[in-house]
């Protein structure tokens, strides 16, 4: 049975997690400024537990088996770029975050190929665009990319958005020391200072405790219809999405170390009345449109296009 789609703009998903042991955070932190906190108008204190960049990057890797190096067993024949150095496997558009526009992709001696498939880069042709994508890695298409190396203009905003926040945050300062059983203290006029990693270190952290965290996703419908790639690719690309959130939420939810998380409650905000089809039906789903997408030649074939990146010797600064 084919998934059938709501006639609506987009989906919204949420889900209720908690910690699966214990009770405190572990939240996502950037450069300068640690972890994301805020106010709402009303005074509750919030947290941004993993950041729309990051979600996207998670729901890619739940589609790599790191144990073959390759697809998970039920993508096997959707199209995506492999990258090797020296004949070995280096990376591949499915683990790379820029996707097509990876600097590893650029520079192979398969990107020429890639801009041929791609097209003018002007005027820009969305639908043009989306084929090719789809036929080379339509991974794209669901997370979006900016393929600022053939044109500035040429770019896809993410279809599928994610990300994960709390409320009634409050801070639990920890911290730790790493221990040097040689010696516990170092010596200033010697080499083995802390900055080389000698003697006791002591370091504090920053978790959390809340009241409620909650995990939420939105697809955008109406920019995969857009796409005008007819309805079997458009099944494909909201089971694809659907699947990963799916996979995330049963199986990807080990943030970091101190942040290990278990789904309690996962319902459809929007449209209302709407049911998340179980992961074996979009499962089943997929089987079947990868096999009709790549009788119909909208997938490449082979699948996989292999590329050879190889890396300059980098120039040595003159002391």
């Amino acid at each position: 049975m084919a998934l059938t789609l709501p006639d609506a703009p987009r989906i919204l998903i949420e889900a209720d997690l908690q910690p699966i042991q214990g009770t405190r955070l572990q939240p996502t932190g950037f450069p300068d400024i640690g972890a994301a906190t805020y106010k709402l108008p009303d005074g509750t204190e919030m947290l941004l537990v993993e950041s729309p960049q990051s979600v996207a990057n998670r729901l890619e890797s739940v589609c790599w088996d790191e144990a073959r190096d390759d697809l998970v067993e039920i993508l096997a024949g959707m199209p995506y770029v492999r990258v090797k150095r020296d004949g070995k496997p280096l990376t591949s558009s499915i683990q790379e975050a820029h996707r097509l526009n990876s600097a590893y992709i650029e520079k192979s001696d398969g990107f020429e190929a890639i801009k041929k498939e791609i097209g003018e880069a002007e005027p820009v042709d969305r639908r043009r665009l989306a084929r090719a994508l789809l036929k080379l890695d339509p991974n794209s298409l669901v997370h979006g990319t900016f393929l600022e190396s053939i044109s500035g203009t040429m770019r896809l905003a993410r279809a599928l958005s994610g990300f994960i926040e709390a409320r009634d945050v409050q801070v639990v300062a920890t911290g730790g020391v790493k221990n040097d059983r040689v010696s516990a203290g170092t010596e200033a006029d010697s080499d083995a200072t802390a900055k080389e990693g000698f003697g006791n270190v002591p370091f504090h952290r920053d978790e959390y405790t809340a009241g409620l965290t909650q995990a939420f996703f939105n697809l955008d419908l109406a920019q995969i219809r857009g796409y005008g790639l007819g309805a079997e690719a458009e099944r494909f690309l909201v089971a694809l999405s659907l699947w990963k959130v799916r996979r995330f939420l049963e199986a990807g939810l080990r943030l970091r170390t101190a942040c290990d998380l278990d789904l309690v409650a996962l319902r459809v905000k929007r449209p209302e009345g709407w049911t998340l089809p179980e992961r074996q039906e979009l499962e089943a789903e997929l089987r079947a449109s990868i096999r009709s997408l790549t009788e119909a030649e909208a997938f490449r074939s082979p699948p996989v296009m292999e590329v050879n990146f190889e890396a300059k010797a980098s120039k040595k600064k003159s002391k």
